[in-house]
């Protein structure tokens, strides 16, 4: 029994000596005093950059940049009420700068409306008054301009014919009033044809289950290297479900096309709007549609090329529509499928050149030539 006890005093004092000593073991550091902590708690190091992963750190690097070149946009438009006649309705959105002079792309339904006024905030809290250069209605697409006191920084424009689905995406706008956000996400589909507000569809649009919110419309969707592959535009319901579109930046590189043709050429002078469908049919139009002509300005060109404007003015839908004067059914043999198809097609065209318009006169079809 003796013999026991010493063996195992021995293990005991064995024992201690080894996790004192060759294991290092010193309790006390696990209470540590708050003097030499500051905290009462324990936790491990603070995460160091080197710790941060590949894509982590793509992210923190685009971000960085990509944030000082995106813009919140605030609107105030006036719009007609059914009680009170014309009302101020405010509006907030997203945009980027595309180049050093202050030019900034956006969606259309950001700035659109009667009597805008809007105004730029850019990531280093300066604003702006802007002013639009050129819109797409159909395309939910508008160029502003603002005239900065410096150079800005600004997004290169990537091409989105070559996009894959399930490759990176990164979105940053001001979801809520939250300027300066940033989501992340992929690809989810292409392609797609998806319902606007005013019932047209959207084509072409590209899918991302990057999170958009309201207040994301006309942000940059971005890929990996920073550029700007979208324009954030719509979701699927009220807020996020993982279902957002955007513009494919290759259809804002032809409005942008479009604008700097425009810029060099006279104008038609010819001012209507695009009805087909049922409203041709209510004014007795064939329904295919066109650009049915309000007026035509003494010697411009829509004016030389004998266009004429309408003769009277109809109800419909409590609307006066002036009806009587030509519809531009097709421009060099394509049909006429917007309001600015005119202008866009005569901006295309150099010196010299002419364009063909199919009209609609009178019950009868004529050929008539617009020539620069």
């Amino acid at each position: 029994m003796k013999i026991r006890s010493v063996l195992l005093a021995g293990l005991l004092v064995a024992g201690f000596v080894y996790v004192t000593s060759v294991a290092d073991w010193r309790p006390l550091r696990l209470f540590k005093s708050v003097s030499e902590t500051g905290r009462l708690w324990s936790e491990p190091e603070p995460a160091r950059t080197a710790g941060l992963s590949t894509d982590e750190v793509n992210n923190i690097d685009i971000y960085k940049s990509a944030n000082q070149a995106t813009v919140n946009i605030s609107t105030v438009v006036y719009r007609e009420n059914w009680f009170v006649g014309i009302v101020p309705v405010e509006g907030a959105g997203s945009g980027f700068l595309i180049d050093p002079d202050g030019r900034v792309l956006t969606n259309n339904h950001v700035v659109a409306g009667r009597g805008a006024q809007i105004k730029v905030i850019l990531a280093d809290r300066s604003q702006y008054d802007a002013k639009i250069l050129y819109g797409e209605p159909e395309n939910d697409l508008a160029l502003l301009k603002i005239e900065p006191r410096k150079k800005l920084p600004f997004l290169r424009l990537g091409d989105s014919d070559n996009l894959q689905v399930g490759q990176k995406v990164l979105a940053i706008g001001n979801p809520f009033g939250l300027e300066g956000t940033l989501t992340t996400g992929i690809i989810s589909s292409l392609h797609r044809s998806v319902p606007s507000e005013d019932g047209s569809d959207m084509e072409d649009m590209i899918q991302t289950d990057a999170a958009i919110n309201p207040g994301n419309s006309g942000g940059p969707l971005l890929d990996s290297q920073g550029n700007a592959i979208g324009i954030n535009t719509m979701i699927v319901g009220a807020a996020n479900v993982g279902i957002g579109f955007a513009l494919p930046i290759n259809r804002a590189k032809t409005l942008l096309e479009d604008f700097r043709y425009a810029s060099k050429r006279p104008e038609t002078g010819v001012r209507g709007m695009h009805v087909s469908g049922n409203l041709a049919d209510l004014l007795d139009l064939p329904s295919e549609g066109g650009l049915l002509v309000f007026s035509v300005e003494p010697g411009s060109l829509g004016a030389q090329a004998g266009l004429r404007g309408a003769r009277q003015r109809v109800a419909i839908g409590g609307y006066n529509i002036p009806v009587g004067g030509d519809l531009i059914m097709a421009i060099d043999g394509r049909a006429v499928e917007s309001s600015t198809a005119l202008e866009r097609a005569i901006a295309r065209k150099r010196t010299g050149e002419s364009a063909e318009l199919t009209v609609y006169r009178n019950g009868r079809t004529i050929k008539l030539q617009v020539k620069l």
